[in-house]
């Protein structure tokens, strides 16, 4: 009998985690990278696990729903966890990482393991008969995402993705800024917090609604996932619509003065040396000019270098619940499996976590074990059934968040105030899935 082997699409978080996963368990992996033979508009290294967007993998406190993704992920052994930690900066409540340490360990674990080959090269198509998992991303080539929209008869699903700024450490006038956590929530003082007076404010917003914006392709219409949006999609909103978003000044007193600032642009480390800040919620359309313009009104950035302006790029999913089996293998396609955002699972946390799911059920298929995925009462569970079995009608990209979850499915939670039903919630959710993992291995 011939050694299985599987072929993993895309070595970004989802691919990596898949790819590991399988190989820590004795099945062959061809991991395929389009990257550096052919980039996307978003990457710039061809390192596996590339973080593009924000370095935050979000919450830490076991009583949320990212910090229950990621207690069953840890359960599992997962990869993108382990290399998280190790290679983790000062982020308050939630994890954040060093973008690069974070890549290059990843890279090494993928690189390092005898059982997992890496080839460089765009692929097309699944190759016909062989356990293939899709971890493409929100940016699949045009030539898979034609198949994919072949296979699915999907043609139009996408949502626009945008990127926040990063800004040189050194650039930052430090007399206009205060660190300090939200609600000095956190182990560690992470956050630079830049405020803005009143008058300020309204001149930035002023500016913000003037600034030229990068337009969509002329048969596109411009579709912004809630949790992603630019600030000009917020801006749109209303006029003190960032005041209650992402400039939101409320458990954030500034320690010079004790009192409360009337907005606030927070500013997390992207590295370890804290030599580099992203721009917290600071998606943008904005055209790169306007970008240094605008937001060097803030006084904290006056004087600010930036080491990477934002950006927007198309972000490409299927209808999970019209084209996806419970396992996560296309209707039609039983050997093709989908992993990761481009199944319509919002955040890096998910896509990892989705990447597991994947892995866990070709390992079913290729060594011939039943069908067995986490139940419902658990996060990653309650994700998969939103992927596999939500409202195709109304199906959006989805992060981790407590609607996912049938509070009827958890013994005695649905009289329990809510604070009081999460915490019991993340109780039994971390019961039920070491039970489920427990069946399984059995």
């Amino acid at each position: 009998m011939s050694e299985p082997i599987v072929h993993v699409v895309g070595a970004g978080l989802a691919g990596s985690e898949a790819a590991y996963y399988l190989a820590e368990r004795g099945i062959r992996v061809v991991l395929h990278e389009m990257r550096p033979v052919r980039m996307t508009e978003a990457h710039k290294t061809s390192q596996c696990a590339e973080l593009v967007c924000s370095n935050s993998f979000k919450s830490k406190s076991p009583v949320s729903a990212p910090g229950m993704l990621k207690a069953e992920m840890t359960q599992l052994g997962s990869l993108v966890l382990r290399m998280a930690g190790q290679s983790s900066v000062p982020g308050g409540e939630a994890m954040a990482v060093d973008r690069d340490v974070f890549a290059s360990l990843i890279t090494r674990a993928i690189d390092g393991h005898p059982l997992i080959r890496r080839v460089p090269g765009e692929i097309s198509e699944p190759a016909a008969g062989i356990p293939t998992i899709l971890a493409t991303g929100p940016l699949t080539s045009d030539s898979l995402c034609s198949w994919i929209a072949r296979a699915t008869g999907t043609e139009d699903l996408y949502f626009y993705d945008a990127i926040a700024p990063i800004i040189d450490a050194s650039s930052i006038d430090m007399e206009n800024a205060f660190i300090a956590n939200r609600y000095d929530k956190g182990e560690e003082e992470a956050y630079l917090n830049c405020p803005m007076d009143e008058a300020q404010y309204d001149a930035f917003i002023d500016a913000l609604i003037a600034g030229e914006k990068v337009a969509p392709k002329s048969f596109e219409k411009e579709k912004f996932f809630a949790g992603c949006q630019p600030i000009e999609a917020i801006c749109a909103t209303g006029r003190d619509s960032l005041r209650y978003g992402p400039m939101k000044p409320v458990g954030l007193n500034d320690p010079k003065t004790g009192k409360r600032h009337y907005a606030v642009v927070q500013l997390r480390p992207e590295n370890r040396a804290r030599t580099a800040y992203n721009m917290v919620g600071f998606q943008t359309k904005l055209k790169y000019g306007e970008q240094s313009r605008v937001f060097r009104m803030i006084p904290a950035l006056r004087n600010a270098e930036f080491l990477r302006l934002g950006s927007i790029h198309r972000n490409t999913y299927v209808c999970g619940p019209k084209v996806l089996r419970p396992d996560l293998s296309l209707r039609g396609q039983p050997k093709v499996y989908l992993a990761g955002q481009v199944t319509g699972v919002e955040g890096y946390l998910e896509s990892a976590a989705c990447g597991l799911l994947a892995a866990i059920f070709v390992e079913q298929r290729v060594k011939s074990l039943p069908h067995s995925a986490p139940p419902a009462n658990t996060a990653m569970g309650a994700l998969l059934r939103y992927v596999s079995a939500g409202d195709e009608k109304n199906y959006q990209p989805q992060n981790a968040n407590f609607s996912l979850f049938d509070v009827g499915l958890f013994d005695g939670v649905a009289e329990l105030k809510r604070d009081q039903a999460r915490e019991e919630m993340a109780r039994q959710a971390i019961r039920n899935f070491k039970h489920w993992q427990g069946s399984v291995e059995a």
